[in-house]
């Protein structure tokens, strides 16, 4: 069932298809919850080597790129806050979309959203593998690859599917494991940064400084993954906002702080490391560099259980609207959590690792967010023209259209500076939805 504006008011429609696409899923992910497994999913296994592409792109005025990306980033996260406080739904940006510019629209973004994650997935399990075994190789490197893969996303998908609360609080400890060697770099490095090295020199190039923006975004997407399971938050109307803004306004100030330390330990040097954390960290002592190292490997880890807590709802969500087969919108009665569609998304996601890599795996992934982000921002004006309010009183955004424009801008400019292929890739996607969607409208109508 999508929505159908026909014979009744948009709101009360929304908050009848709301009610039927979250049926049986339980409220229990609170703002602290929800704010850690968003912190989990946005920092990944990139920072521990983005430092070193930012320097490469505009040295020493790396730190302002990303501040000019927070200024991106943050328009979009606040149009996400406003949209995701009316529609707090399974799904998120695709029930965003979905509410504004019906369902045509909401279902190639939902298949955006899906393939983006899945995407990401694949890559960041690959990484994982690749990761231990380059620090801890047992035996055959092949053999050893599939059983970490194998191994880790068991784990992450056994977790989630005893409980949407049980997947959020692993989220939660894995968020502050990943966060203690970050921190550890950030805390001890500063101790020992050469202010010499933190001075930019010579006039910057405007491609690379916009270069090196686009960069950025790419490290601060993921927070539309989470939001994929706003069905199953708190008071969602407050804590989705709340939740989106002290995670991304954390996540801001911790990714400056470890652009600064970086840039401050090795200088010119960090522009053509490979690891340029753990390189960087082995300048106060070499022990550290393994403790780095290893916090990378973890931080890949855990970034798959915040993956596989939101993603699958996407698939629930298309399920229940029927866009899937019923299966994948069914509601275990004892964990009270999609069991299906879980499972499905892990066992492609660990599908795509077993064969791909890391690399062009989440190049695509990255590429893919571009158009759900322009979908949110727009989305948020046009939900509150139309007065749209699912529970309670909506988070109401200062400047919303400024902030709109701001965001859809950002990532037309990210859509332009990737490759030919890639975006042709990314519009035959984007067409492939709209086929299929136009296949599923026809057999529905038969």
């Amino acid at each position: 069932m999508a929505f159908d504006k026909r014979g009744s008011s948009l709101a009360t429609l929304i908050k009848e298809e709301a009610a039927h696409r979250d049926a049986g899923l339980v409220r229990e992910i609170g703002v602290w919850s929800f704010a850690a497994t968003i912190i989990n999913v946005v920092v990944g296994g990139g920072i521990f080597a983005a430092p070193a592409a930012l320097a490469g792109s505009v040295g020493a005025w790396a730190p302002f790129a990303l501040l000019a990306c927070g200024v991106a980033m943050g328009a979009i996260v606040l149009c996400c806050a406003e949209a995701g406080s009316r529609v707090p739904s399974s799904g998120g940006t695709y029930a965003y979309v979905e509410a504004a510019f019906g369902p045509a629209l909401g279902f190639i973004a939902g298949m955006m959203l899906w393939l983006s994650c899945v995407l990401a997935a694949g890559g960041i399990a690959a990484a994982f593998a690749d990761a231990i075994v380059a620090l801890y190789p047992v035996g055959s490197p092949a053999v050893q690859r599939v059983v970490l893969i194998v191994a880790v996303m068991a784990l992450v998908t056994g977790i989630n599917l005893r409980g949407a609360r049980e997947g959020a609080r692993f989220a939660g400890i894995a968020t502050v494991v990943k966060l203690v060697p970050l921190l550890l770099f950030v805390v001890v490095g500063a101790f020992w940064v050469d202010p010499a090295n933190l001075k930019p020199t010579g006039s910057i190039d405007p491609g690379s400084f916009g270069a090196a923006i686009i960069l950025s975004i790419f490290t601060f997407s993921g927070m539309e993954t989470m939001l994929s399971a706003s069905g199953e938050v708190s008071r969602p109307e407050r804590t989705v906002p709340r939740a989106l803004m002290l995670a991304m306004g954390g996540v801001l100030l911790l990714y400056i702080a470890i652009q600064v330390v970086a840039q401050g330990l090795l200088g010119p040097q960090l522009a053509t490391s490979k690891e340029p954390l753990a390189e960087a960290l082995g300048v106060v002592h070499p022990g550290l560099v393994l403790v780095i190292a290893l916090g990378a490997a973890i931080s890949r880890g855990a970034w798959l259980g915040s993956d596989v807590l939101g993603a699958p709802r996407i698939l629930f969500a298309f399920a229940r609207d029927g866009f899937l087969p019923a299966p994948l919108g069914r509601i275990s009665q004892r964990t009270q959590v999609p069991t299906v569609a879980i499972l499905v998304h892990s066992v492609i996601g660990t599908a795509l690792a077993l064969i791909g890599e890391f690399d062009w795996l989440v190049l695509l992934s990255a590429l893919a967010t571009a158009p759900i982000y322009i979908g949110a921002c727009l989305a948020a004006v046009k939900l509150r023209r139309d007065n749209v309010q699912l529970l309670g009183t909506a988070f109401r955004v200062p400047g919303l259209k400024v902030a709109a424009t701001v965001g859809v801008l950002s990532m037309v400019a990210l859509i332009a500076l990737g490759q030919p292929n890639e975006i042709i890739g990314l519009f035959a996607a984007i067409g492939i939805s709209a086929i299929l969607y136009l296949a599923r409208r026809s057999v529905a109508r038969r």
